[in-house]
């Protein structure tokens, strides 16, 4: 069960004032868009986010919003009305995938400040069977009727809130029945589908007038000052070096031989007809690159390396392929902290063979193994002029680092 989101962002704003449409407007550094963006981006528990903006602003949509993140989709044109542009955003998630089992939930981005908990509240709700579900809060001003000024009673009442979360597939029903709402929830409501709540937060508030831009700048200077960021960002290093092996495959002074006849890097099998393609000698099939991601990413968790979690001492390991070990530290210890890789990039360092007829092999392979976009893989090579252990070709190093994303209270 996957959940997604509609981000709602194609939108005129009239009602604000301003020539720009709102959800463009500068907050806080950066537009207000980007705010929610990179919340829902950020959050483990959602898998993808469907942008929807504008016709006119679809090229350059992510470009002005200045979030990079492998779970935002490509922008989709809205319609004429907020229900068009949901129903637009459905349809993209349909095409990429979405069931209608999965959850979906559905946002204006016009509220920037998406407190985690809500999210998660929420996805809570729709796992536990609510079709619909909503976060709501208490009306704190007297309400007044427009057409006599007589006092309402604000006791019965409840403002709701966005994102709002619902199962895919009864969703996409309602708005291809033409029904008509206020709203999603409102929506599921005149189909026939009871609506749950979980608790709103004030924080979720709607920029609609210059007034409300200020009250959230408040916010959002009172959040950095008292509790930091939600979300923190870690780079570990990592570094390997492998000699060549013997070609009598004899041991090494340290014991290491080539458990393969080839020459693996980055997951690739490099073909010994490739000049200076000779195997690597090590406990492992020795592939210094995976080797060297696998300690970048354990760095940046705090977690030991790759000797402590895989000791050379232990005979299980013996030519094993090391991609269990790039697959333990970048899916099995990430997901302890709920955290993602955000990038890695690798220098190769050697004399030969050259890498840069394998590179894109590497890059596709090592992102295959993280379960991550190509995008955020980079492998690069360089020599050292000859000089050193790799200079004579006795050997190969690589360097890596490697960025996470996580919950700042994680490694608390």
């Amino acid at each position: 069960m996957a959940s997604y989101v509609v981000l709602l962002a194609a939108g005129s704003g009239r009602r604000f004032g301003a020539q720009t449409p709102k959800q463009w407007t500068m907050l806080g550094g950066k537009p207000v868009a980007a705010w929610s963006l990179a919340s829902f981006a950020a959050h483990p528990q959602i898998d993808a986010v469907q942008l929807v903006v504008p016709s006119n602003d679809v090229p350059t949509a992510l470009a002005n919003l200045c979030v990079d993140s492998a779970k935002i989709l490509p922008p989709v044109p809205g319609g004429d009305s907020r229900e068009a542009s949901t129903r637009a955003g459905l349809q993209a998630l349909m095409a990429h995938g979405a069931t209608d089992d999965d959850i979906v939930l559905v946002h204006d981005a016009a509220r920037p400040l998406v407190p985690i908990e809500v999210v998660a509240n929420l996805i809570t709700c729709i796992k536990q069977g609510a079709v619909a579900a909503i976060p709501v809060v208490d009306i704190a001003d007297t309400l007044k009727s427009a057409a006599d000024l007589r006092t309402v009673d604000r006791e019965s009442l409840k403002a709701a809130q966005t994102p709002q979360a619902f199962r895919f597939g009864p969703l996409l029903t309602a708005h291809q029945s033409e029904i008509g709402g206020t709203d999603d929830a409102s929506l599921m409501e005149a189909s026939g589908h009871q609506v749950h709540a979980v608790p709103g937060d004030r924080r979720l508030h709607k920029l609609t007038s210059p007034t409300d831009k200020l009250f959230l700048e408040a916010i959002l200077n009172s959040q950095a000052q008292k509790n930091g960021p939600a979300w923190v960002t870690r780079t570990g290093l990592g570094f390997d070096v492998h000699a060549f092996a013997n070609l009598d495959n004899s041991a090494l002074d340290n014991g290491d031989i080539a458990h393969s006849k080839q020459l693996i890097l980055g997951g690739v099998t490099i073909p010994a007809e490739v000049e200076g393609a000779r195997p690597l000698a090590g406990h492992s099939d020795a592939d210094a690159v995976l080797h060297a991601i696998t300690d970048a990413i354990l760095g940046a968790l705090a977690d030991g390396d790759i000797g402590s979690h895989f000791p050379p001492s232990d005979p299980q390991w013996r030519g094993a392929s090391s991609d269990r070990f790039l697959a333990f530290a970048a899916k099995e210890r990430l997901s302890l902290r709920d955290a993602s890789i955000s990038n890695i990039d690798v220098t190769i360092i050697c004399e030969r063979p050259k890498i840069g007829p394998f590179r894109a092999a590497m890059v596709q392979r090592i992102a295959q193994i993280c379960e991550i976009p190509p995008s955020r893989v980079s492998v690069k090579a360089t020599t050292t002029e000859r000089l050193g252990f790799t200079g004579r070709r006795e050997g190969i190093a690589c360097q890596a680092v490697a960025t996470i994303q996580g919950p700042a209270n994680a490694w608390d």
